[in-house]
């Protein structure tokens, strides 16, 4: 390979876990993820309720500790559970009043409910994963424009000496539900860092889904985006 690509590459590509819906036989246990049901609680918690006190759907619970990839900004949780409205939250939207994302250190004190929210058409699989080790970002505001070294400019130069066709001859994108990598925009993205909101950087995403029956407006993503300071969460989607 060019020394010229491979540079390119180390540079760019990131490792993601990236999800697989259904094909297994589920335990019901803690240990798994699924997407559509939610069913680890606190003793206290319940499905939550929007701001029009309608309940929300159960989007996604994911356990951490057997995945082959976990971003840095969640390395020290073992479970997380998203929320969303039937109505989906403006792009952007503060975290409340129609989404929610629910973090657990520690598995001492959760219980296993099997709750169901009346708004959900979501069909709920089991999840298994796999690592996605090369990851590079969507080529137009995918993320590329975030990091060092003029990357763009170093690919536009490949092609204009005939060394590659295009961008993607080199580097492949994860457009699945995945943790880490690079979001999966639809339309020109707003990169994987204070285009969320300042502080905020890309953690992960859920990714329309026809087993799940989950449709992002039309086949777009929910990201998701942490500030490391605030430990608050940011969510943008778009779509095709």
């Amino acid at each position: 390979m060019d020394n010229k690509i491979q540079e390119i590459k180390n540079h760019v590509e990131r490792p993601a876990t990236e999800f697989l819906t259904g094909g297994f036989r589920p335990q019901n246990t803690l240990e798994e993820s699924w997407i559509g049901r939610v069913f680890a609680y606190a003793e206290s918690e319940e499905i939550p309720l929007d701001k029009e006190g309608k309940q929300m759907m159960p989007l996604i619970q994911l356990y951490l500790p057997n995945q082959p990839f976990v971003p840095e900004q969640i390395k020290d949780k073992k479970l997380i559970t998203v929320f969303i409205s039937h109505d989906f939250p403006d792009a952007l939207e503060k975290m409340g009043d129609h989404w929610i994302i629910r973090e657990y250190e520690n598995l001492e004190e959760i219980v296993i409910k099997d709750l169901k929210s009346s708004t959900s058409y979501l069909k709920p699989f089991p999840l298994s994963s796999k690592l996605f080790t090369k990851d590079a970002p969507i080529w137009d505001g995918g993320g590329l424009e975030d990091l060092e070294g003029e990357m763009e400019d170093k690919i536009l130069e490949l092609e204009e000496e005939g060394i590659i066709n295009s961008y993607y001859d080199i580097m492949e994108h994860c457009y699945s539900t995945k943790l880490g990598g690079y979001p999966s925009y639809c339309q020109p993205g707003i990169g994987i860092k204070d285009g969320f909101g300042k502080g905020f950087e890309y953690v992960f995403q859920v990714s329309s889904d026809n087993k799940a029956q989950l449709n992002v407006v039309d086949s777009g993503s929910f990201m998701f985006a942490k500030n490391s300071e605030t430990k608050e969460w940011s969510l943008y989607y778009d779509f095709y």
